[in-house]
Parts: C-alpha cells; sequence; structure tokens
C-alpha cells in the first residue's frame, strides 16, 4: 500500500484469469494489444508464460477503499533473466558473486515481447498517479524479500514518475518506422536517397522472384494449417540461430482466437504452401512486428516478410508507425530510424543499487550519443538531394 494511499490496496495474482477481462482492460486500454487481458491469458493458457518457464505470474492490482480495480500492472516473479530483452546478466554476476541471491525478482513487463508501451495500467478517470503503483510494486518487493524490480519497455512519462519515487533509470535503442501518411511504398521510397531507394527496390525485386507469392492474413483468414506451418518456421529459424523457444504450439491460434483481427500473419507462399511466416499485432496507431520463421532459404525474405510488408500493411491502412522490435542497426537502412526505450529498476541491497546507479549514470549519456551518431546513417534524402 503505498504511503499516504491508505484507501488503496494492492493485491498480486498468479494467473491473469484470476482479475475479471474487463476490470484489466479498463485499466490497459485498447491501444497496444501486448497489454490486453486476452494476449496475456493467451500466453499463460498455452503454457509459454508460467511457473515451468521461470515466469510466475504476480499481476498487481490496485484497488480503492469501494474495491474498485484503479490501476493494474503484468508482474512476474522471474527466477531468471531469459525473454526480457532489458538485459541484467551483468549486475545478477555481480550480486551472486559478492554473496547475495539476485532472483528471484520481480519483472513487470509482457514476457517474450519488447514492445513498448504502458506498464503502469491507471484506469482513465481514476486519478490515481502512476507512481503511486510504483511505490505499491516497491513495497511487495520487500514485503516478499525479492531482490529488485524491472519495470522495462515503460512509458516516459511512467519512467520519469518512477525516477521521482527513488527508481533507477535506464535508457534502450530500437528502430521504428514512422509513415507521415505515404500513400503508396513508392512514395516511401520517393522520400530516401537515390542510392537508398534502388537498393531496396533491389532486395524486394529479389525477394519477389525468388518462386514466392506474398499475402497478409488477418483474422479468421489465417487457418490453422498456417499457424501449425507458422510454429515449424518458429522452431526451425530458433533452432537455426541457437536461440530458445519460448512460445508453445498452442499459444499462436489461442492469441489469433482471441485477439482476431488484430492478429495480422504476413505469409509467404510457395506453389500455394506457406513456407514463411511474420507475426504481427494490430495496435491504434501501430503495427507491432514480433515472431518470424522460415523453412526455405530466399534473398532478402527476412527483409520482406518484417519489415516491407509491415510497410505496406501500415501505409494500406493508415498506421502512423511500424514497430519491428528490438536490436537490428541493419533497420536503419531501412527506414527505420532510432528511438529511445525507457526501463525502471528499484534495487533493494544499499551496495547493488549504488553499483547499478554508477552504471546507469555512465550508460545513458552512451545511448544518447549512440542514437544521435545512429540517426546519421538515415537513409533518407538531405535538402540538397534528388
Amino acid at each position: 500500500m503505498p504511503d499516504g494511499a491508505a484507501e488503496f490496496t494492492l493485491t498480486l495474482h498468479n494467473r491473469i484469469g484470476g482479475i475479471p477481462a474487463a476490470e484489466w482492460d479498463s485499466c490497459a486500454g485498447d491501444d497496444n494489444p501486448f497489454l490486453s487481458h486476452a494476449f496475456l491469458s493467451a500466453l499463460e493458457d498455452s503454457g509459454s508464460a508460467g511457473p515451468k518457464t521461470g515466469w510466475l505470474p504476480q499481476h498487481a492490482a490496485l484497488r480503492d477503499a469501494a474495491g474498485t480495480l484503479v490501476a493494474a500492472a503484468p508482474a512476474y516473479a522471474k527466477s531468471h533473466s531469459y525473454g526480457e530483452y532489458v538485459f541484467d546478466w551483468g549486475w545478477a554476476r555481480a550480486f551472486e558473486q559478492a554473496g547475495g541471491q539476485y532472483y528471484p525478482k520481480l519483472q513487470v513487463s509482457v514476457p517474450f515481447s519488447p514492445v513498448p508501451g504502458p506498464r503502469l495500467l491507471v484506469r482513465p478517470g481514476s486519478g490515481v498517479p502512476p507512481g503511486a503503483l510504483g511505490d505499491a510494486l516497491r513495497q511487495a518487493t520487500e514485503q516478499l524479500d525479492l531482490s529488485s524490480c524491472h519495470v522495462t519497455f515503460c512509458r516516459k512519462e511512467e519512467w520519469e514518475a518512477l525516477c521521482e519515487g527513488g527508481w533507477l533509470q535506464r535508457l534502450g535503442t530500437q528502430f521504428h518506422w514512422q509513415n507521415p501518411g505515404y500513400g503508396s511504398f513508392d512514395d516511401f521510397l520517393g522520400a530516401l536517397s537515390s542510392r537508398k531507394r534502388k537498393t531496396l527496390r533491389r532486395e524486394r525485386r529479389d525477394a519477389q522472384s525468388a518462386g514466392l507469392s506474398f499475402r497478409a492474413l488477418r483474422g479468421a483468414e489465417i487457418t490453422e494449417k498456417h499457424w501449425k506451418t507458422f510454429h515449424r518456421c518458429y522452431m526451425h529459424t530458433v533452432d537455426r540461430k541457437w536461440g530458445s523457444a519460448y512460445i508453445t504450439a498452442r499459444f499462436w491460434p489461442l492469441l489469433s482466437e482471441r485477439l482476431g483481427d488484430r492478429v495480422v500473419l504476413m505469409v509467404a507462399e510457395r506453389d500455394g504452401e506457406p513456407v514463411a511466416g511474420a507475426l504481427n499485432l494490430m495496435g491504434r496507431d501501430a503495427l507491432y512486428g514480433r515472431n518470424w520463421g522460415s523453412l526455405v532459404e530466399a534473398p532478402f525474405l527476412h527483409f520482406e516478410l518484417c519489415y516491407y510488408q509491415a510497410m505496406d500493411f501500415a501505409i494500406a491502412h493508415k498506421l502512423p508507425r511500424v514497430e519491428a522490435g528490438a536490436q537490428g542497426e541493419h533497420k536503419i537502412q531501412r527506414g527505420y530510424l532510432p528511438q529511445p526505450t525507457y526501463s525502471a529498476h528499484w534495487i533493494a541491497h544499499p551496495g547493488l543499487r549504488r553499483a547499478v546507479a554508477d552504471f546507469l549514470e555512465r550508460e545513458r549519456p552512451a545511448m544518447e550519443a549512440e542514437m544521435a551518431d545512429l540517426a546519421e546513417s538515415s537513409p533518407f534524402r538531405r535538402d540538397a538531394e534528388d
């Protein structure tokens, strides 16, 4: 319970189903599908996020004196740092070498999804400041004897509110494509320098001349066969890259059933059979790219499915931006420019807290400088160019 706010009561729930969907979504809103009850429940009900995978749900619910849910947060007790995309392995290693126990920790995030968005979900009109939920999470971390609490990929205003409450601030970088109102992909190409324009045209031509055809499928258009093939593609790509397969085969059809037309699957077909795919979710103002996979090798297939098809879709549906996931400086040359991401961290142990604070004080200006340098590599025309 936050100091000075005795009218609020915080409870933690070991399954998202313990909070009614209508109550949760009244706080989460309908802008970002990753925060929806439907998405989070699909992760849990499919066995993708749960105790067996080291993501023990501890979803936070803040209620007022009348019992009304006024704020919530997707939270998990973590026994590792996999599937988070904001890396704290070094912090854990240093603390454990000094005799401390870093795990379990409390992670306020969406599992396996480095998608920026709200994390302190406050019901509109409730008058609850985001910092109140942050204070409650901090106190819950201490009462549960956890080492730390991490709010990752949050909004900047949440980041700033948590900082006022003593949380440590961390900056990251992603690459997003902005759509100022292009009428076609050619309009976008016209905004690029001549050399970059030729490169992208060649990449699309080569991908589309490799005996493949491409389609964007939504909601009910995505069949059980598509999902079975997509899971094979996902597993094949994960195995080839020596990664970890977080998502179970049950997740994809559950997601499609619960989110309907907000699910967009870019499919590559050869002789009428799907051989590659890229999963996207559609928000109010953005198309969010997530998982992809392929059973075949083809030139520039990843770029076509994950970037160019997403841009085509965003243009056709007048979406202001495409967010294509974590990392990847190669995205810059394809029009995806660097954007800051924000995370806030509460660390209970004073010594570890001081060490991490010192690290972040040095990391943040380095990240800002790196983003400025990356922006200089923009493929867009300067005023003097054609």
